[in-house]
């Protein structure tokens, strides 16, 4: 067990690892009724193609297969685990990620036996012919029913825009056809590979005693597939130009929506440190480049060319990373001119010291106010888990960012070259 205290925020940490493998992370929050946990597990939508225990040629498995698999958990043999966590007064929820899949919950009473709850369920699954069949009816129509969302779309399409084999451009709950053809053994196969304890991680923030929590998970069953040893991944060479400049497509919108995506060709393979500062550096030039309090923002809000929804965001783990920028619009093609002429402005113009030092203060100001919610902090936690990026990082890491480093970026990411558009017009 391992207590770390960042003495300037006033906040701590706690961290054990059982004999199997299995990481727990406790930051304790005295005062706060409420309670979150959340068991993540290092297998995603991108994980396709992996070798299994024992074998010694990959395994290449349908599209959607994790966010199936993570449905499935929660139907047990002794019926639906929703239903056991709320009459613990719990709420329950789960999501599949490109990279990861996680079980959460929370709860102001109860922890410990919903604690439990949590620990056991994902670890036992029961997939028949019959549970499995249903379960592809109900995704079926979830996959749908994002097909005829704008937003969605626009976001899908701009993935594959950008990316040309990497498994990014695949939707996260897969296809119509790919769903079809998952069965209770390739389930099992996956569950098998990937929920092991060495490649979960447990996190708890709230109002608890970080040695009950190691005593629940202690006294938790985890050390079978310990042997198995970390999963192997296998992903395509992802080329480093875009599959495609510009793609469109025609839905029922009232107002066309325009999604742009920067592809980041740049510094892949990193971990740790290393990633959080392209995290931070490729967010902080969205934000002085796309900001609220950009010129660019104002000079389009002002000439009706954007609203409120218009927003970006940097995506980025050790693989691949990509920039995000968008929303709805009256004028997709002028919007994407201007767009184009401020990049190529801003380039020239580069990065003063002083919009550096802005930029910080207001990183760290969002960074602190994380700590003022555990649900917060929670979500940062199951973020950070598996990128090797510890809690309390963040700070010193962007104190030692220059204005120069931002520089290099913005010519190297915000560029014409890695530039993909996705426009999504009336019909």
């Amino acid at each position: 067990m391992e207590r770390l205290r960042d003495v300037r925020l006033g906040e701590e940490m706690w961290t054990w690892r059982s004999p199997a493998g299995l990481r727990v992370v406790v930051v304790p929050k005295p005062g706060y009724q409420k309670t979150f946990a959340a068991c993540s597990v290092r297998y995603g939508s991108i994980d396709q193609s992996f070798f299994p225990p024992g074998y010694a040629e990959p395994v290449h498995l349908p599209a959607g297969i994790a966010h199936f698999l993570e449905h499935k958990m929660f139907a047990q043999e002794y019926g639906d685990v929703f239903e056991r966590f709320a009459s613990l007064g719990a709420s329950a929820n789960a999501f599949t990620s490109h990279t990861t899949t996680t079980y959460l919950f929370s709860t102001v009473e109860n922890f410990p036996p919903a604690m439990e709850l949590l620990l056991d369920f994902v670890q036992h699954p029961y997939f028949t012919d019959e549970n499995v069949a249903r379960e592809q009816e109900i995704i079926e129509q979830e996959i749908l029913m994002y097909l005829d969302d704008p937003g969605w779309r626009g976001y899908q399409n701009l993935l594959e825009a950008m990316y040309r084999v990497h498994p990014l451009r695949v939707d996260i709950a897969g296809t119509v056809d790919s769903i079809r053809e998952i069965t209770p053994e390739k389930l099992h196969l996956c569950h098998r590979t990937f929920y092991q304890p060495a490649n979960m991680v447990v996190s708890v923030v709230g109002q608890v005693d970080p040695e009950e929590v190691f005593a629940l998970c202690r006294s938790n069953p985890d050390e079978g597939p310990a042997a198995a040893g970390p999963p192997r991944r296998e992903y395509p060479t992802e080329p480093a130009g875009v599959e495609a400049r510009e793609v469109s497509r025609r839905m029922a919108v009232s107002r066309p929506f325009l999604r742009l995506g920067f592809k980041d060709v740049q510094t892949l393979g990193e971990s740790g440190e290393a990633l959080l500062r392209r995290q931070i550096i490729a967010s902080a030039l969205l934000e002085l480049v796309f900001g609220r309090s950009s010129p660019l923002y104002e000079d389009l809000y002002r000439d009706k060319l954007i609203d409120d929804t218009f927003s970006a965001q940097y995506e980025g783990e050790s693989d691949f990373g990509f920039s995000m920028v968008g929303g709805r619009t009256g004028d997709p093609e002028r919007l994407l001119a201007r767009i184009r002429r401020e990049l190529r402005a801003v380039g020239k113009r580069g990065v003063g010291r002083e919009d550096w030092r802005r930029l910080q203060k207001k990183g760290l100001g969002e960074y602190l106010a994380v700590f003022n919610s555990p649900e917060a902090i929670s979500h940062l936690l199951t973020s950070y888990a598996f990128q090797g990026i510890s809690l309390f990082a963040y700070q010193r890491v962007l104190a030692g960012i220059e204005a120069e480093e931002l520089e290099g970026r913005l010519r190297g990411h915000l560029n014409e070259e890695t530039l993909a558009a996705s426009t999504i017009l009336p019909r």
